[in-house]
């Protein structure tokens, strides 16, 4: 999943899709190859004693690799799912450059290719931008979710992500494919959102995705208690685990990955913590049983 600008919850989005994953009980890689290094809060992962994305760019050997993963914390709360982190760093923005080299492109695509078979899924999350990582994270995936907001700028930088999307399957990847648009941060009752939403429609016609993604505080308690939000508990909680379940069978759909059905583990009755800020992140992701 990408957007080409900040702030549409592209890391909610990875988190979320991240849970869906580990609740159908998915063998599943989140790697954070973001700077803001948000998804590794999110998913309760302690850095310490770990190396991270940074070292693995700097030399993607398979011992250097696997110093990156850590367990997440969320393997705690359900017996059946396996959810590992390749952990983030703010040092990744040194290698965001803004032209880079063939070699610079391939570099996770090496790195994850020695430890590919452990895993059914692997979701990577990026930098908001059309530099290094970006690419770099294309290049290692299958297939692209665009990820945007029902709001003027985010319409034209989703038109921008396909473009560039096209232009990398073209240069570098044949087989790297867009899923489609997929619509986070909606308010159905906003006139602006609706039109919006049939802006993209008119634009991109199927490649819009159902369902679109409504706005839920639920979400934002789930990650600033770092939980996945299908073991949250509420309505709202329960509601947003469905539509993602909704969204991964999509992804799993036209990547080509048999995964069982969508299954809801126990929900604990921990209180969450509400953050005032919506994190944002991109995710690609990466069929890794071809």
């Amino acid at each position: 999943m990408s957007s080409l600008k900040g702030g549409v919850g592209k890391t909610t989005v990875t988190l979320g899709l991240a849970s869906a994953a580990f609740s159908r009980g998915l063998r599943t890689l989140v790697v954070d190859l973001d700077p803001q290094s948000d998804v590794s809060t999110g998913m309760d992962v302690d850095p310490e004693g770990h190396a991270n994305i940074s070292d693995v760019l700097a030399d993607p050997k398979e011992k250097t690799v696997r110093s990156a993963i850590a367990a997440s914390g969320w393997n705690q709360h359900h017996e059946n799912g396996t959810i590992d982190l390749l952990i983030g760093s703010p040092s990744a923005i040194n290698f965001d450059a803004p032209h880079p080299t063939v070699r610079d492109i391939w570099k996770l695509e090496e790195a994850l290719a020695g430890i590919e078979s452990e895993y059914d899924l692997v979701l990577i999350d990026c930098a908001p931008s059309l530099n290094a990582l970006t690419r770099t994270a294309w290049a290692a995936s299958d297939r692209v979710l665009v990820v945007t907001e029902p709001g003027l700028f985010a319409v034209s930088a989703a038109d921008r992500a396909l473009r560039a999307i096209e232009e990398i399957r073209r240069g570098v990847s044949p087989r790297l494919q867009p899923i489609g648009i997929l619509v986070n941060r909606l308010r159905p009752q906003s006139m602006e959102h609706q039109f919006r939403i049939r802006e993209l429609r008119e634009m991109f016609g199927p490649m819009v995705l159902d369902p679109q993604l409504p706005e839920r505080t639920s979400l934002q308690q789930a990650q600033g208690a770092a939980k996945p939000v299908h073991m949250w508990p509420g309505e709202a909680a329960q509601e947003m685990a469905g539509y993602f379940d909704q969204v991964l069978d999509q992804v799993l759909e036209q990547a080509g990955i048999d995964a069982p059905a969508a299954a809801r583990p126990t929900v604990s009755t921990q209180a969450g913590i509400v953050i005032d800020d919506d994190p944002s992140g991109d995710t690609a992701v990466t069929d890794l049983t071809r």
